[in-house]
């Protein structure tokens, strides 16, 4: 095996190394002595089957984006590559080969971040599978009916609210430091070394450094710190700012302690020390509850029957819920910009559910919060046009409460948009087949459906129940079901 490994690198081919990767004996343990499968590595990196083997037995892949992905991926450190990563400088070194020092006094180092790597991994192919499981940890009355995620009674209204009654309040105040944020006793286990006597200090490290996918950038965002629904058909929702890694470091931390100990056999709270700390998800002092925001879209044509559209999250390019099918649009509550107000024009729900339009379903690059000048909404032709749709009653967005994710206990704010077709279709046509974060589902069991899946009880059943579903979209789908005729005006 040493012996392909070199040879793959003075061929300077991936994807010889790729094959070397995956039949290493390291890999034995966890998928047997024919190693890693070709069909996991395709799906680590966003292909199929049929491409890994083309780029192993093909010529030498020389598209650096490619390489990047393929390197970024499979763990390969910057400094054994024989290419430069975008804005890197290579350092040239003597021996090239990663996985020889297997049997130097570092070789600890190396064990430990290839145990963490396949733990992540697993987490990263098992999330649906694993959020059912974490949801046996908690009482029945917290379930959304039939997914996993969780909702306290306090977080729920009556009823969905319409979106323009749901308040936001921001709290001018310093925000309090949460009681719990990664770097707890309780969260050694969930980092590997980078050092013979040092761990990561935080989940978020390891995941830059180990394991980073396409998109894992830090940025501000919004966090909850009171939830407030009365009786009157209206809301309030207080946050003040935090960042994305702040939320990362305990949640993906979280569920990655819940997929190791299932690894060993079965997860239990006496094997998950890091969760018990965090015993009452619902408590926003605990950890930082920086939610998203997942919006079900439904296409409603003239005869009344509706469509909805769903999204693949492509695991090499997102760093949570990779692999699984969620709904459109979906993303963090964060700013826009990284200047200025962030109490301003883009804290708003409406607003934000706008951007992740133009992004997931156009194909627009994100307002991903590195711009020095905030968005002029009141300028941006998609949002004006979007805006009269709302006003004219031809579009309308509710509001069903916040809710946890069961596995990572990652907040989300789970809304239903209701758009007519004749407006869909003048805003955003024939959407992407791609985008940042994955592919959009245009075809179902071999029917067309880039306009739309059906809105039945039979394809909202068979996404919740029998496919690999992200819990806050699957969420939004039983929720518009249950409340399917005050949305839809039947």
């Amino acid at each position: 095996m040493v012996e392909e490994l070199l040879a793959a690198f003075e061929a300077r081919h991936i994807g010889r190394l790729m094959r070397a990767y995956r039949l290493h004996r390291y890999h034995r343990a966890e998928y047997g002595p024919r190693g890693v499968p070709q069909s996991v590595v395709a799906q680590w990196l966003g292909l199929t089957q049929a491409q890994v083997s083309r780029i192993e037995t093909g010529p030498p892949v020389t598209d650096l984006i490619s390489l990047t992905h393929y390197a970024r991926v499979l763990g390969v450190p910057e400094e054994r590559l024989w290419f430069s990563l975008p804005g890197k400088v290579p350092t040239p070194r003597a021996e090239p080969l990663f996985l020889a020092e297997l049997d130097s006094p570092a070789s600890e180092v190396i064990a430990s971040q290839e145990a963490w790597r396949a733990t992540r991994r697993y987490l990263n192919t098992h999330r649906a599978q694993l959020a059912q499981a974490a949801s046996a940890l908690y009482p029945a009355e917290f379930h959304v009916s039939g997914t996993a995620l969780l909702m306290a009674p306090a977080w729920t209204p009556p009823a969905p609210v319409p979106l323009e009654r749901v308040r936001l309040k921001w709290i001018d105040a310093a925000p309090k430091v949460p009681l719990v944020d990664g770097r707890e006793v309780e969260a050694r286990q969930t980092v590997p070394l980078y050092s013979p006597s040092r761990s990561f200090e935080r989940y978020t490290q390891a995941v830059r450094y180990i394991d980073s996918p396409f998109l894992f950038e830090n940025r501000p965002s919004y966090r909850l710190t009171a939830v407030e629904w009365d009786q009157a058909g209206g809301g309030e929702l207080s946050f003040n700012l935090a960042t994305y890694f702040d939320k990362l470091d305990v949640c993906e931390a979280v569920g990655h302690e819940f997929a190791s100990a299932m690894t060993e056999g079965f997860a239990n709270w006496a094997r998950l020390p890091l969760r018990r700390l965090l015993n009452d998800p619902f408590d926003v002092e605990l950890r930082t509850v920086a939610p998203a925001i997942t919006t079900l879209l439904l296409r409603v044509r003239a005869s009344g029957e509706a469509t909805f559209l769903l999204h693949w999250r492509d695991p090499s390019k997102v760093a949570t819920a990779g692999g699984l099918y969620d709904t459109i649009p979906a993303g963090e509550f964060q700013p826009s910009t990284i200047t200025g107000d962030p109490s301003g024009s883009d804290f708003d729900l409406w607003r934000n559910i706008a951007r992740e339009l133009n992004e997931e379903l156009l194909g627009a690059p994100e307002y991903d919060g590195s711009s020095s000048r905030p968005l002029d909404y009141d300028r941006w032709p998609l949002y004006r046009s979007l805006e009269r749709a709302r006003q004219a009653g031809r579009l309308r967005a509710y509001c069903f409460g916040v809710g946890c994710d069961a596995l990572t206990l990652a907040a989300t704010i789970p809304t239903a948009l209701v758009i007519d077709d004749e407006v869909f279709e003048e805003l955003f046509g024939e959407v992407v087949k791609t985008n940042a974060e994955g592919v959009t589902v245009t075809e179902w069991n071999g029917q067309d459906t880039s306009s739309g899946i059906p809105f039945t009880e039979q394809n909202v059943s068979q996404f919740i129940r029998n496919e690999p579903m992200a819990p806050p979209g699957a969420a939004c789908l039983a929720l518009t079901w249950k409340y399917r005729d005050l949305l839809l005006g039947s």
